[in-house]
């Protein structure tokens, strides 16, 4: 036989493309239309609907940047229709290739009822299947005219990330609006023909079936009447049906499609944007629930379906009803699907308890998995917070993206740092918005790493950012692929079932310890700084004000705990810890909205602490301390002055001097407080810290280098950073000036300011205090530089084996050496607020307070001598998405810790993110919450969500090692109990003279809650 391939594969796209496609709407009339251009941001449907509308013909430019146009189109149904299917068809000028990033719609009812949205690839509002004909049409089309914001492919800067910046030159060109017939048995053959087509180019060229199918194809075009499509259809499709009668092999891979839009709650778009892309692609999903019954669709994302109960009542109502049928299906069980590695302990807690609570109060369904597709990495904290959430499984797909190593599981067992496990899966078709194509089914079954051991793998689809969801062409892909041979078997079903089954199938499958570390995004540690140190100082303000208020609530008379605003704070703090928020990802606007947010969390939780702390009584200066640490440190009066203040951990003492063991010593630029003797050197930079008590120099080199590199990655500006960063750099060594600023005896400070780049600035105070070894590094940077990473090296004479930085609720250890290709890409890595490197008994620390990247190496010296180097990424400067990202002010406080333990590094950790407050209160007599023993540390103390006045109090082991103590309270305890996250009972917890005896193992999260006498 003679090798047609080619003819025929070419005969078939040509009738398909220019003859099947334009056949499947049979007849059109077009619409009236007319428009009205809202002013500046959204207005409700009852304004639009009162507004004064002008005639609009097609070909009409539309829209400008971030506006919103509405367009009233009336219509009526021919008569000759009658029984017909008939919809309303509308291309706002779509353009390109992305449905989630352009022009969308939502069409109302002239009462206001949202029926339904328009997408680039779905197009369509079902009108009916008129019985007589004659139908009058009235829609009202809210239409957003969304940039393209990265329409060059990441490759050009571009000014449309802002509504203040893009201008108001339209940006599209309205293409249709027609009443139209669409004809079925066309609309069915152009999906046998793309379903067989695609099957069949992905299939081997030695495969009989894929030979089969050509010459069907073939056939099935000589049936095809061209200038009578519709007439010729179904002849077509029966010479096409016995090859799409074929059953699968019987060992043939499973897929368990399941519905999904994955929706980013801001990113190329700010958040209000998110909450019209939610009511219109929950309006798509909810109708085509109602076409079809084996429909599923998986949606995650409280805050999402928030947004909509309170701005769509009727969506709402929509989704209510699918999630009754089964038919919608909440997961993932978290506030929003938030950044991996960046979100304290609490914070991801805190996701998980209030993503959890509003689907059990809303819809009667306790989610059962973490939903995060497309984070850029996971924290090694996971696997435990899950579980203690009620969790079984976890679904990530991001890691695909990895630039080096392919990872080497897609169904697998999680091993986090306390040693929980959680069953994972990771879907082998790489996309978490799969439409069921050729190339989608083939690329599953060739990556599936489980063959032999399991035989099932997960694809979410459906197009998401605003796209429109899932779609009846990517339902109709699976209804043909659900037992076809050459292809995997397709089955639609909920995320709960296809976990139950690889499970059960896959019992023994491999396990993955550790962090899931992304090679790739490294840069979102630092992008934005701004934004992070927002969060930063959030999490640990709402530590702050949840600590007082229980105490104020215990010990004063009248309080009222603030349960409702410390709600919504939780909630503004874990929205901003979205994926492409908190990580520095998104446009101006969504990261200048941001840092706004955060300075109004900042000002709310100041009034409620300063409340707080003031409904303790009036009198006396107190010092109030929220880490979980007793503290002996320099504390600022409120007149500015020094003193030296102890404090116990969780608690108040009176401002009253104490004395260090030995005061600061400031000689020209050398300091010496009996702990460490601190030299800077005319550079800048520190010549040496000796660290006195071990009598040894703790560094190898100069410390505090700041270090200027060029930072072009390959791609993606925002996100990432590559290689080879570190081959072009300036060291930054030639100060404006080095000066003493502070000889007090309980305080010496020396200010080294420098200009250099483009008009940048660094002032940095460095401070050595009495009674501490921690030198601090306070920095104020005028930043107005391009494509550049500022680094601070602090190279330490240890030889580190490898490197501890702390994650949620502990730390992780990564070698410093490269002898693998999974070392050596992580050349940058994510911590919170402190990293260590250390030698058998001897190890130093790097704490800071805002800032998240960093970099560990190691070089050995000609004494033969280790130096380990330990680098904090400060600021970048990337221009895409947002040409200003970073520009203008920042100012953080980073610290070398000298001879430190990891409990000591802990401890300091907590002191650097928490200050002491100073304020005018008698205070309590003794700390809501203390604990006897090292090693059990206290992260949250708070009264019980519920009301009943119970407090509840969330500990965990901080050293990596077993711990034991007795937690004790300043009220009458009546009884403890053991509680999940989100504090239900699991069981009862002893009570011994007045305490509870808490055991940790290594790491483990422990939540208590304590009834009151």
């Amino acid at each position: 036989m003679h090798d047609e391939s080619r003819r025929i594969e070419e005969r078939v796209q040509r009738a398909h493309d220019q003859r099947i496609k334009p056949a499947i709407y049979a007849a059109t009339v077009p619409f009236e239309v007319e428009a009205w251009q809202a002013p500046g941001e959204p207005v409700s449907f009852e304004e639009a609907a009162a507004a004064r509308y002008t005639p609009f013909a097609m070909d009409t430019p539309w829209g400008p940047p971030w506006g919103t146009t509405w367009f009233r189109m009336r219509g009526r149904v021919p008569a000759e229709w009658a029984g017909r299917r008939v919809e309303a068809v509308i291309d706002l000028g779509f353009v390109g290739d992305w449905p989630g990033n352009q022009a969308e719609a939502l069409v109302h009812l002239a009462d206001g009822r949202p029926l339904k949205a328009v997408n680039p690839l779905n197009q369509y509002v079902p009108v009916a299947n008129p019985a007589d004909g004659g139908e009058e049409i009235d829609y009202l089309v809210e239409a957003a005219s969304n940039p393209d914001i990265l329409k060059d492919n990441f490759s050009k800067v571009t000014p449309m990330g802002d509504k203040l910046t893009a201008g108001s030159a339209p940006l599209y060109t309205f293409q249709r609006a027609d009443l139209a017939v669409l004809d079925e048995e066309v609309f069915h053959l152009d999906l046998d023909l793309q379903v067989l087509r695609e099957l069949m180019v992905h299939l081997p060229e030695h495969e009989p079936r894929r030979h089969e199918i050509l010459h069907a194809l073939d056939r099935a075009m000589d049936a095809l009447d061209l200038d009578d499509v519709s007439g010729s259809a179904a002849a077509v499709r029966e010479v096409l049906a016995p090859v799409l009668a074929k059953p699968a092999n019987a060992s043939a891979h499973t897929i368990s499609g399941v519905g999904h839009a994955h929706i980013d709650s801001a990113w190329l778009w700010p958040i209000r944007e998110t909450k019209r892309k939610t009511s219109r692609t929950f309006s798509n999903v909810t109708a085509l629930a109602d076409e079809y019954d084996d429909f599923i669709f998986a949606c995650s994302q409280a805050q999402q379906y928030e947004w909509v109960r309170d701005n769509y009542p009727h969506v709402w109502a929509r989704i209510q009803e699918s999630v009754k049928k089964g038919q919608w299906a909440p997961v993932g069980g978290m506030w929003v699907e938030a950044d991996g590695n960046l979100p304290g302990g609490e914070a991801i807690a805190r996701q998980l308890i209030h993503g959890k609570r509003f689907f059990i109060e809303h819809f009667g369904v306790e989610t059962k998995g973490v939903w995060l597709p497309d984070s850029f990495g996971y924290t090694a904290a996971y696997p435990q917070l899950a579980k203690l959430a009620g969790n079984d499984w976890f679904l990530t797909q991001k890691i695909s993206w990895n630039q080096t190593n392919k990872f080497p599981h897609h169904t697998f067992w999680w091993e986090g740092i306390d040693g929980t496990r959680i069953f994972t899966h990771f879907p082998p078709v790489d996309t978490y918005n799969a439409r069921f194509s050729g190339e989608e089914m083939d690329r599953a079954v060739r990556n599936y790493s489980e063959k032999g051991g399991g035989q099932r793998s997960l694809a979410p689809f459906g197009w998401g950012d605003g796209g429109g969801g899932p779609t009846r062409e990517i339902m109709e892909r699976a209804r043909r692929l659900a037992n076809l041979e050459g292809s995997p078997k397709v089955v639609i079903e909920h995320p709960d079932d296809f976990f139950a089954q690889a499970r059960a199938e896959y019992p023994d499958a491999p396990v993955w310890v550790g962090e899931l570390y992304l090679e790739l995004h490294r840069a979102t540690y630092t992008s934005q700084a701004r934004t992070k140190q927002g969060n930063r100082r959030s999490e640990h303000r709402l530590r702050e004000a949840e600590l007082w208020a229980t105490t104020a609530a215990l010990h004063a008379p009248g309080y009222a705990y603030p349960y409702e605003k410390l709600d919504r704070l939780w909630k503004t703090v874990l929205l901003h810890q979205f994926h492409d928020i908190l990580p520095g990802s998104s446009i101006a606007w969504v990261h200048r909205e941001a840092e706004a947010e955060y300075a109004r969390v900042a000002e709310e939780l100041e009034a409620l602490t300063a409340e707080a702390v003031a409904a303790l009584g009036a009198g006396a200066t107190r010092v109030f301390n929220t880490s979980p640490f007793d503290r002996a440190e320099v504390v600022r009066t409120s007149e500015g002055a020094p003193a030296y203040v102890e404090v116990p951990a969780n608690g108040s003492a009176p401002l009253a001097d104490a004395r260090p063991a030995q005061f600061v010593k400031t000689e020209g630029r050398v300091l010496d407080n009996g702990l460490v003797r601190v030299e800077v050197a005319e550079d800048g930079t520190l010549s040496s810290v000796y660290d006195l008590r071990a009598r040894r120099e703790v560094l190898g080199d100069n410390g505090n280098l700041l270090r200027l590199h060029t930072d072009l990655p390959n791609y993606w500006d925002a996100w990432d950073i590559d290689k080879h960063y570190n081959n072009r750099y300036t060291d930054l060594l030639e100060p404006t000036s080095v000066e003493v600023v502070s000889e007090d005896p309980l305080l010496g400070a020396v200010r080294v300011t420098r200009s250099f780049g483009k008009g940048s600035t660094i002032t940095q105070t460095i401070t050595l205090r009495a009674g501490s070894p921690r030198i601090d590094f306070e920095t104020d940077i005028d930043w107005h530089e391009a494509e550049k990473i500022l680094k601070a090296a602090f190279p330490v004479d240890v030889r580190a084996a490898h490197s501890s930085a702390e994650i949620q609720f502990g730390h992780v250890q990564r070698p410093t050496h490269t002898n693998t290709s999974w070392e050596a890409a992580r050349f940058e890595v994510s911590g919170h607020r402190w990293v260590h490197v250390g030698e058998p008994g001897y190890g130093v620390a790097v704490i800071n307070d805002s800032t998240y990247g960093h970099d560990v190496s190691r070089t050995v010296r000609e004494d033969g001598g280790t130096t380990t180097t330990v680098r904090l990424s400060l600021v970048r400067a990337p221009r895409i998405p947002d040409p200003e990202a970073d520009q203008g002010r920042h100012r953080f406080t980073y610290s070398l810790l000298p001879g430190a333990s990891i409990q000591d590094t802990v401890a300091e950790g907590y002191s650097l993110n928490l200050p002491l407050r100073v304020a005018d209160a008698s205070g309590a007599s003794e700390p809501v919450i203390s604990v006897d023993g090292d090693g059990v540390t206290v992260e949250a103390v708070k009264l019980a969500d519920d009301g009943s006045g119970d407090v509840v109090v969330r500990l965990y082991e901080s050293g990596g090692g077993r711990a034991q103590g007795v937690l004790r309270t300043g009220f009458p305890l009546a009884g403890a109990q053991v509680t999940d996250l989100l504090e239900r009972p699991l069981e009862d917890a002893a009570v011994e003279e007045g305490g509870v005896p808490v055991s940790l193992r290594p790491f483990q999260v422990l939540t208590l809650r304590l009834r009151r006498s």
